[in-house]
């Protein structure tokens, strides 16, 4: 029974103990690849909001430093198997009996350590960790440390790890030793990695041992390989499978993982070691398995496969869903799909494939081969499959607006719908809702930028542009409206957000960078001219401040807005390799009635100002101003006279005898006026 008398000190030691572990969160980590700043990490799940310490790789965040005081004022187990806690000092009237309850306590405690296993390896190997795992210490003394801890336990190491305190110690050697500590550790561990791997504590060793023994790590993966489904399953060992898969593993020992969803004949016919050209097959995953083979393996191959994964997905509870790993096996499968010689049969498996995993889409679209499938299902979908998808998505918009391969699934969905109102609803809104926070981060920007100028050079990459692409053949079997009449119809709809968002925001954005280049390509894009009105207006007042600026940088001088006005009265970029501005092709924007507003708006004591006081960093900008004006004609010829009326004699001899870049670009522009 435990004593209600001795609640209050059992309370005080916890809350002791966590006080202690709160303040060891961030141990001190050498240059040797253990740096915290350079670990590799998993892709997290877009349905994952918050980043919860028990889905972290590396035990250091997980579990408090072992400490050899406060575990000695844990509590005691009884003989009879209940637990005695330290006494309460707060409810014990005698001061003297609580001290001796506590030194009996502790005796017994110390008699039991020592009863136990190996207990003065244990006692000894701990001094030596102290010592090893101190903080702001040597590099070389640490190296000496490591050694000697590694020879307190040589030999013993397959004994003691499974014990949570000596799993640490063994941690310690294999993050902090060399490659000579790392190997063997791990070759005395041998057999015992898949057992490992199912522990509280040892699964982070195992986790380690895979990422620093990169000679050890296919044998490792093979002790693996015959329960890699229920591995997946099980609590602790899916995260030692996930990082490896994704993390450290290479396509040969990827191969080796995914060997077993394929089912018992692929496992029995074929090899994971031998030749060089057995492995070559080996990396092809699913194709080379199937490949050469006749039609009815292939379709015992393929259903093994899919009732594998279905067994995953009949278990979104375990976490697996959510692992590279489940997402390679099936993009494997419905690529593989395609080798069947019946159309039909394609299609039917496609649709119970489908059907299974529909409701956990959201879990995939963060890792490479996710998003494919997810992709995959898009444009081989109806518009009611279409509809059901974007409905699972909806709630991760905004996060997937931030991952590099989620935000694939949402520029897929807006090439392959047909129902733009759909489309407009359900996802559009989302992304235009979300501008405040999107602009901050290149995915952020992407995912604005494709409502406006889908696959864009400019801020696509080639790699991004050709997976997006893959989709386009199927995407010319299933839907019935034209390409460019889509993304005219999805700009439009989100056109009128966008330019309320820069509208209200103009003078904040200007200031950024990267909220810049979104704000010049929705103005030159976006449908209409008139809608653009009041967003030109707060645009040219953020210019419109005295110049130079007593505090802050006026716009002009930061590089990035002047280029963006520059743009602006361009019409378009500039582009090196034809040496000539690449109009805006659609969004009906005008030079000239930008031109004229700027003139207007900016006034007169600005415009001369940026190219004769500060700086001077207006010149290129005032010259575009020009060539603007004179591309208008005779519809802006006030403005053009208002702006030569300003660069009077006097004005241009300044500028003529000052340091202005662009100097005499611009004084041919204004002689041209």
């Amino acid at each position: 029974m435990v004593n209600p008398s001795k609640i209050g000190q059992k309370r005080k030691f916890e809350d002791k103990g966590k006080q202690a572990a709160s303040k060891s969160k961030k141990p001190h980590l050498e240059s040797n690849g253990a740096t915290k700043s350079t670990e590799k990490k998993r892709s997290r799940p877009v349905t994952a909001v918050l980043d919860t310490e028990s889905s972290r790789s590396d035990s250091d965040g997980d579990a408090s430093e072992f400490d050899d005081d406060e575990d000695e004022w844990s509590d005691v187990e009884m003989e009879d198997g209940h637990t005695e806690s330290a006494p309460s000092t707060g409810q014990v009237k005698n001061p003297n009996a609580a001290k001796e309850s506590h030194k009996a306590q502790k005796a017994l405690h110390e008699q039991r350590k020592a009863a136990k296993p190996h207990s003065d390896l244990l006692v000894e190997a701990k001094r030596v960790w102290s010592l090893a795992r101190a903080k702001n210490i040597p590099t070389a003394e640490r190296q000496k440390h490591v050694k000697d801890l590694m020879s307190v336990i040589r030999g013993k190491v397959k004994d003691i790890v499974f014990k949570h305190d000596a799993s640490r110690i063994v941690q310690t050697i294999v993050k902090y030793g060399g490659q000579k500590e790392r190997d063997e550790v791990a070759s005395e561990l041998k057999g015992k990695f898949r057992e490992l791997a199912q522990n509280k504590y040892s699964k982070f060793l195992v986790t380690k041992l895979i990422r620093f023994c990169p000679t050890h790590r296919q044998s490792m993966l093979l002790e693996f390989q015959p329960q890699v489904l229920r591995l997946l399953l099980h609590r602790e060992a899916t995260s030692v499978l996930a990082d490896t898969f994704e993390l450290y593993a290479n396509a040969y020992e990827r191969s080796i993982l995914l060997r077993e969803f394929y089912g018992k004949e692929a496992t029995l016919f074929t090899l994971t070691t031998g030749s060089s050209e057995e492995k070559e097959k080996a990396k092809k995953g699913l194709a080379g398995i199937i490949e050469g083979v006749d039609v009815e393996r292939k379709r015992r191959v393929l259903s093994s496969l899919k009732e594998n994964l279905t067994t995953i997905f009949n278990n979104p509870d375990k976490g697996a869903i959510t692992h590279a790993i489940v997402h390679r096996a099936l993009w494997e499968y419905l690529n593989a799909l395609s080798g069947l010689p019946e159309e039909a049969e394609q299609e039917k498996l496609r649709r119970e494939m489908f059907e299974i995993c529909q409701d956990v889409l959201a879990e995939m679209v963060h890792t490479k081969d996710g998003s494919r499938v997810v992709r995959g299902f898009l444009a081989y979908g109806t518009a009611k499959d279409r509809k059901q998808i974007l409905k699972v998505l909806k709630p991760h918009i905004e996060r997937m607006c931030l991952d590099d391969e989620a935000q694939n699934v949402l520029f897929t969905a807006l090439d392959v719908t047909d129902d733009t109102k759909l489309l407009s609803k359900s996802l559009v809104s989302e992304i235009v809702d979300a501008a405040p926070k999107l602009y901050t981060t290149v995915q952020g920007r992407r995912s604005l930028l494709y409502l406006v100028i889908p696959r864009s050079r400019r801020h696509f990459t080639p790699a991004q542009i050709a997976s997006l692409s893959e989709t386009d053949p199927i995407r010319a079997k299933t839907s019935k409206k034209d390409t460019s009449s889509r993304e005219s119809e999805v700009r439009k709809a989100a056109s009128d957000g966008l330019v309320n968002w820069i509208k209200e925001n103009a003078g904040i954005l200007v200031r950024d960078p990267g909220a810049s280049l979104v704000v010049g390509e929705v103005l030159l894009f976006a449908e209409g001219w008139e809608p653009k009105s009041d967003a030109i207006s707060t645009l040219l007042g953020a210019i419109s401040k005295p110049y130079p600026s007593d505090t802050d940088p006026h716009p002009i001088d930061l590089a990035h807005t002047s280029r963006l006005y520059k743009t602006l009265l361009q019409g378009g970029h500039f582009n090196r390799k034809t040496e000539s501005v690449d109009k805006a092709e659609v969004g009906n924007w005008d030079t000239a009635k930008f031109a004229v507003r700027f003139v207007d708006t900016v006034g007169k004591e600005v415009v001369t100002a940026v190219c004769t006081k500060g700086e001077r960093n207006g010149t290129f900008v005032v010259a575009e101003l020009c060539e603007a004006l004179v591309r208008g004609g005779d519809e802006v010829k006030e403005a053009r006279r208002m702006l030569k009326a300003w660069f009077d004699k006097g004005v241009r001899k300044t500028i003529e005898s000052g340091e202005a870049r662009g100097k005499s670009v611009l004084l041919e522009k204004l002689s041209a006026l």
